[in-house]
C-alpha cells in the first residue's frame, strides 16, 4: 500500500481547519433559511402559495426600494397573511439577518405609521385619499425556486425602504446583495414616544466619526467637489461598476482612521447573520483592506444634506441623506460581481445546465 506523505496530511489538515469551519457554518445558515422558508410556505393556502412561490430565473433581479404604488411587486403581502403566517415570515427574516439587521428592518417598516401621520392626504380628503398607503404590513415576501440542499433558490422581503434578498446554492453558499435600507424620516421630529428615533443612526454616525478625523490634505481627496447627489448614484440598477472618484484610500489613512473606516463597513456587514457576515468580510479582506476608499459629498454640518460612499475592489456602500431637506436616508450594499447571486449562479449553470 502506498504511504501518504505526512506533509500532505498536514496540508489537508490545515486546509480543513482554515476552510472547513466556514463551509459547515455556511451550510448551517443555508439550512436554517431553507427550513424557515419551507415552514412559511407550508402554512400558506394553495392560492397564497401560488402568489408567494415564484421562479428564481424570472424574479431574481427585479428589485426596488420605492413605494408599492410606484413599483409593482410580486409575492404575498404581510397584511394578507394570518398572524401565524406573519410570525413564520419574520422567522425567515431572522434566519438571514442578525438581531440588529432584523431590528433595523422592522423599525423601518414601523416608520410607515409615522409617515401616515406626517403626510397630508391627497385626493379626496373626506374619503381619506392618499398618494401612498403608508402601511407597515405592505411588505412582500417571496420564495424563488425550491428551498433545499440541492440546486439554487432564494427568498426576498421587499417594500418601501426595505429590499432584502438571499440566494442559496447547493445548501452551502449564500449571497445577500443588494441589501437596501432607507429611513423616512431619518430622525423622527414628530412629538410623541418616537421623537428623536433614528432607524439608521449608526450608518450616519459611523461616517461622521471618520470624517471628523481627516486633516485638510485628506479632506481634499475624500470630500468630492460636488453637491450631494439627490439619491444613490447606482439607484436600482441591476449591474453596477465602480464609481469615480473613489475618494481617500485606506492606505492613505492613519491607523485610527482605518479602524473607523472598518467600523463603517462593520455597520453594513453586521446586518447579516454571523456566517453570511463573515463571508462578506472574508471577501473584502482577500481583495485588500488598503484598497477600500471613503468619499463624502455635500455639507459636513449635521442636519444638512450629505452623502458618502465606501468602495473596495469587490463591493460598494452608498449612503445618501438629501431628500426632505436632509432628513430622508437611502443606503445600499452592492457586490460588483455577486449581486443577485450572479457568481453563485454562474457556477450553478455550469454544474447544472438548464
Amino acid at each position: 500500500m502506498k504511504r501518504i506523505s505526512p506533509r500532505l496530511l498536514i496540508a489537508v489538515g490545515l486546509s480543513a481547519a482554515l476552510f472547513g469551519g466556514a463551509t459547515i457554518a455556511s451550510q448551517k445558515s443555508a439550512s436554517a433559511m431553507a427550513g424557515a422558508a419551507n415552514k412559511w410556505l407550508a402554512s400558506l393556502t394553495p392560492e397564497q402559495r401560488q402568489q408567494a412561490a415564484l421562479s428564481l430565473d424570472d424574479e431574481r433581479t427585479k428589485w426596488h426600494f420605492i413605494p408599492n404604488e410606484m413599483f409593482a411587486r410580486k409575492g404575498i403581502q404581510m397584511k394578507a397573511m394570518s398572524e401565524a403566517q406573519r410570525a413564520l415570515a419574520h422567522d425567515l427574516m431572522k434566519a438571514g439577518l442578525s438581531q440588529r439587521g432584523y431590528t433595523t428592518a422592522t423599525s423601518i417598516m414601523a416608520l410607515e405609521d409615522i409617515l401616515h401621520v406626517i403626510e397630508a392626504p391627497t385626493g379626496d380628503a373626506a374619503a381619506g385619499g392618499r398618494r401612498f398607503a403608508r402601511d407597515p404590513l405592505e411588505y412582500y415576501v417571496t420564495v424563488l425556486g425550491t428551498p433545499g440542499p440541492k440546486g439554487a433558490w432564494g427568498w426576498r422581503v421587499e417594500g418601501h425602504h426595505v429590499s432584502l434578498r438571499f440566494i442559496v446554492k447547493d445548501g452551502a453558499a449564500v449571497e445577500s446583495s443588494p441589501t437596501f435600507f432607507g429611513s423616512n424620516p431619518a430622525e423622527v421630529r414628530l412629538d410623541g414616544p418616537k421623537k428623536g428615533f433614528r432607524a439608521l443612526g449608526p450608518e450616519e454616525d459611523a461616517g461622521r466619526a471618520l470624517l471628523a478625523t481627516l486633516d485638510e490634505t485628506q479632506k481634499k481627496t475624500a470630500i468630492l467637489p460636488i453637491a450631494a447627489p439627490n439619491d444613490m448614484v447606482t439607484g436600482n440598477k441591476v449591474q453596477i461598476d465602480p464609481l469615480t472618484p473613489s475618494g481617500l484610500a485606506a492606505s492613505d489613512m492613519k491607523p485610527n482612521q482605518r479602524d473607523l473606516l472598518m467600523k463603517i463597513v462593520d455597520v453594513y456587514v453586521g446586518y447579516m447573520e454571523s456566517e453570511t457576515a463573515k463571508e462578506r468580510m472574508d471577501r473584502i479582506k482577500t481583495a485588500g483592506l488598503d484598497k477600500i476608499a471613503f468619499a463624502w459629498a455635500g455639507e459636513t454640518e449635521k442636519g444638512k444634506k450629505h452623502y458618502y460612499r465606501i468602495q473596495g475592489p469587490t463591493f460598494l456602500i452608498e449612503y445618501d441623506n438629501t431628500q426632505n431637506d436632509g432628513n430622508h436616508i437611502h443606503s445600499v450594499w452592492r457586490d460588483f460581481n455577486g449581486d443577485f447571486g450572479r457568481d453563485l449562479l454562474r457556477e450553478h449553470v455550469t454544474a447544472y445546465p438548464h
